[in-house]
Parts: C-alpha cells; sequence; structure tokens
C-alpha cells in the first residue's frame, strides 16, 4: 500500500503491538525452553517470532515470520541457537505488514558488547523521539518502536551498558515490559505503571523472565513473583538485583489482559484470569438477565464469562457454535464472495442444538462489530428463535495506545453510538454490556471504580489515560517511517 493511499485512508502510523517476551539465564537447554515458553505465549502474537541465544563468546539469532511451531521445533534450528541463555519473543504487528527486519529481539553491537532486546507493548512518544534521533545521526533498520529504545541506549553517554539501558528507560513514555541479554546479563523492565505485565520465575536454579505464568508452567518452572511496576531487575552469575529508578507510584495494570489478551489459566496481579472471566459473566447476568432457552459462548475467548453467565442465570450453557482450530491464515481471498465466508471457516453453528431456541450469546468484547454482526447472522441461519448478545465488558469507546490491538476512534462502534444503535447494527434482539463498575465488582473490588484513584489502566472503556500521548498529540505524528519497500 502507497503511503499516500494509507493517509488517505486515515491509517495510523504509530508503531503498535501485541506481544510476548521469554528470557533465561545460565540453563544449557536456554534455546530449547525459550521455545516452549514463547509456544505457551503464542496467543500473544502470532505473526512471527525469534529467539537470540549467548554462548558466552558469540550471539546466534534465529527470527522467522510465522508461528513458534512453525520454525523452532525443529532441531536444525534449534542446534543454531547455542549457549546458556536466551531472550525470545513472539510478534503481533498491528500496524502495517510484518517483516523480517522488524521481528524481534532486535540486536546490536553497542560499545559495551551484545544486545538483545525484546518488547512488549508500546511507546508513546517514540514518534517525536525518533525524528530527534534521525536528526541527530541514528540510523534505524525497522519500524518498530522497540529500536527506538536501542538507539537511546547506543547513543547514551552513561559507563556500562546497565547505566545506558536505565538512562533509555528514563526518555521513554508508555507501556512496556522488556527482556533484555547483553554479554553478563539478563535484565528485566517494567513500565512504571506496570500496564504490561511480566513475571519472574526459577527453574533448576536457573532466574527466568516470561509476560505471563504460563510459560512457567509449560517448563515446569516456580513461579517467584511479579516484577513490580517501574522495577528494573538484573540477573548474573551472583544472582538477582532489583533496582527502582523511577518515582514510586501506584500501580495501574492493563484491565483487558482480564478480559481478553492474558491466557485463561495464567495468573496476572495474584488474580486467576480464568475466574475473572466467570465473575465478568456472572454479574453481566445480574445486570442484565433475559429470559432463553440457552447461554451461547463466542468461541473461544467467551467460554470463561459464558460459564460464569450460565450459572449466575440457571440458563444452561451449550456449545452452539463449534470453533475450528485448524484454520489457517485467510488472507488470499481473490473474491469477495469468499471474503464474506471468513467467520464461517472458523466457526459454525451447532444447528440441532440452536433450532427453535432462544440463545443468550457471550462474547468478551465488541469492537467493530463486524464478526458479532456475522456471529448473530449465523445463529438466525441455524434456526435460533432470539439471539440476544451480551458483552463481558463495557463498551469499547477510546483506542488503545499501550500495545493492544483496537482501531482508531472512528472504527469504534461505541465511540459515537448508543447501544440501542449498537443492536439494531449487529441484528441482535437485544444487546447488553458489562457496567464499569460491574467489570471492578467482578475482580473483587466491591464499591465498583474508584474514580479518583483507578486499579487498573482502563481507558478503552474510560478515555481516562494514565500516560502522556505525545504522539498522539503531535499533529504531525503520520509519518513515513521508512522509504523501503520489503514484502513478506
Amino acid at each position: 500500500m502507497s503511503l499516500y493511499r494509507a493517509i488517505s485512508l486515515g491509517i495510523d502510523f504509530t508503531p503498535r503491538e501485541e506481544c510476548g517476551v521469554f528470557g533465561i539465564f545460565g540453563h544449557k537447554e536456554s534455546a530449547a525452553l525459550s521455545a516452549l515458553g514463547l509456544h505457551a505465549l503464542q496467543h500473544r502474537g502470532q505473526e512471527a517470532a525469534g529467539i537470540v541465544s549467548y554462548d558466552g563468546s558469540h550471539f546466534h539469532a534465529e527470527r522467522r515470520l510465522g508461528l513458534v511451531g512453525d520454525s523452532f521445533t525443529k532441531p536444525r534450528v534449534l542446534s543454531q541457537l547455542t549457549g546458556s541463555s536466551a531472550v525470545g519473543h513472539v510478534r503481533y504487528s498491528t500496524t502495517g505488514e510484518t517483516i523480517l527486519r522488524n521481528v524481534q529481539p532486535l540486536f546490536a553491537d553497542l560499545a559495551g558488547g551484545g544486545f538483545a532486546i525484546a518488547h512488549n507493548g508500546n511507546l508513546t512518544n517514540a514518534l517525536g523521539l525518533r525524528d530527534e534521533l534521525v536528526e541527530k545521526g541514528s540510523i534505524f533498520q525497522s519500524t518498530s518502536d522497540t529500536e527506538t529504545i536501542l538507539q537511546l541506549v547506543a547513543r547514551s553517554k552513561r559507563r556500562n551498558t546497565l547505566e545506558r539501558f536505565i538512562d533509555a528507560l528514563l526518555n521513554i513514555e508508555g507501556a512496556y515490559a522488556l527482556v533484555v541479554m547483553t554479554n553478563k546479563e539478563l535484565i528485566g523492565a517494567r513500565d512504571p505503571l506496570g500496564i504490561r505485565p511480566l513475571v519472574l520465575g526459577k527453574l533448576e536454579g536457573h532466574f527466568l523472565l516470561a509476560s505471563e505464568t504460563c510459560a512457567l508452567d509449560i517448563i515446569g518452572a516456580d513461579f517467584i513473583r511479579e516484577i513490580d511496576n517501574g522495577e528494573i531487575v538484573v540477573i548474573t552469575d551472583n544472582g538477582i538485583q532489583s533496582i527502582r529508578p523511577f518515582p514510586r507510584q501506584k500501580a495501574r495494570p492493563c484491565i483487558f489482559e482480564y478480559i481478553y489478551f492474558a491466557r485463561p489459566d495464567s495468573i496476572v496481579g495474584g488474580l486467576s484470569v480464568y475466574e475473572c472471566r466467570k465473575n465478568f459473566g456472572r454479574e453481566l447476568a445480574q445486570e442484565s438477565h433475559v429470559k432463553a432457552d440457552l447461554v451461547i459462548p463466542v468461541p473461544d475467548s467467551g467460554v470463561p464469562s459464558a460459564i460464569g453467565y450460565a450459572e449466575a442465570s440457571k440458563i444452561p450453557f451449550e456449545l452452539g457454535i463449534i470453533r475450528n482450530h485448524y484454520v489457517g491464515r485467510t488472507f488470499i481471498e481473490p473474491q469477495q464472495s469468499i471474503r464474506a465466508m471468513g467467520v464461517k471457516l472458523k466457526h459454525n453453528a451447532n444447528r440441532l442444538l440452536v433450532d427453535g431456541k432462544k440463545v443468550v450469546l457471550i462474547d468478551d468484547s465488541l469492537v467493530r462489530g463486524t464478526t458479532s454482526v456475522k456471529i448473530v447472522q449465523m445463529m438466525r441461519d441455524a434456526g435460533a428463535k432470539e439471539v440476544h448478545m451480551r458483552i463481558a465488558a463495557p463498551p469499547i469507546t477510546h483506542p488503545d495506545y499501550y500495545g493492544i490491538d483496537t482501531p482508531i476512534k472512528d472504527h469504534l462502534l461505541a465511540a459515537d453510538n448508543k447501544v440501542s444503535e449498537m443492536c439494531k447494527s449487529i441484528g441482535a434482539d437485544s444487546l447488553n454490556f458489562l457496567s464499569i463498575n460491574g467489570l471492578y465488582k467482578a475482580m473483587g473490588h466491591k464499591e465498583g471504580r474508584n474514580d479518583e484513584s483507578p486499579e487498573y489502566t482502563d481507558h478503552c472503556f474510560t478515555g481516562d489515560y494514565p500516560t502522556p500521548l505525545r504522539d498522539q498529540e503531535d499533529n504531525n505524528h503520520i509519518r513515513q517511517l521508512s522509504l523501503l519497500a520489503e514484502s513478506d
């Protein structure tokens, strides 16, 4: 797509990514363990994966497009990743095409030695910093905001790599969980508000870092603790050191981790993601009960909330929609008639179950509404007598700038439409959302949301962004990030 065409369509060029990170220090099977950890984090990014290892003398990198299993289960690939330390990354880019030069971990030879970095999140001042760095002579090889951090580290005048890294963090804003590997250490860092998650584990006496606890479970590692908001941990042969370069402030982790992003079997902030999602459904049933014959989840993300809704409403839970887990990417769709079949490739109605029934559909969120339209129609085509849609989250009225894929505000169905208008748009008999207070009650806050000091980053529902959005405030934020056209 040409830049002119992209701008004419109103595409926001701000780099924005959903990702998972993993790192392990001092283990002889570091590459294989990293691959397994990335398998567990595959839900956080399906477009590309990479691992960088270090053998005491040299760094070794393998970065590939596609799923972890497409490349990193092959003995030939893993055999190249020698060494006792490694850092890994799974990527899902929300802007532009996924190309190899954007696949992480990014690596650079710096004055202090090799430096490999993996990033989950999004910097809200990356474009401004990038402009400043380019003017000073920096040469960018990717269009990822992660390279901005790399460039800041490279240009820092501090005396060692760790101090340069801290110096770089003091210049960035937004959300991030970072795992860095150098010649001597493995470093983890979490943004001052703790928006993006990062946990510390231990396997056979060796420390590791990961986006979620499910990555620890898959390799049999013990969960030690979460990295605190604004904390940097440095893992070396001498053990682990904690550094806190930022002023202390209250953590505000992203509530979307609980709603959608984290895997259900993960523990985030001491809470079971699965139980939180069931609680969303229970609260939703209390707030918007409807007489029906069946509670049906929109698979797979709507399943835990649907279980909770069914329990609270006493309406039977059934799998009225069956998901095909073996559908690959469907970007090669030459005809409109074929493109329109996209949802049917992934979902199919359980026709004999649905026929003649009043059904309640439970989904985790409603963004553009395009999928909801197709799912509702699928139920009607299967003979459903009534179709009631219930969303286990509040209406998404504002875009995200911290690493979760949401479109620009004009493309959000709830941004400028009332619930009644959205209901008509998706073709349902009724539509209701979980309230913001109901969401917080489900998270264990009995009084609901504390508007003066919210417990979570919930800007998608409230417009309350906890950090400055400097790139968005800059009227010239649509920029040509690269002149190099590259195919995947």
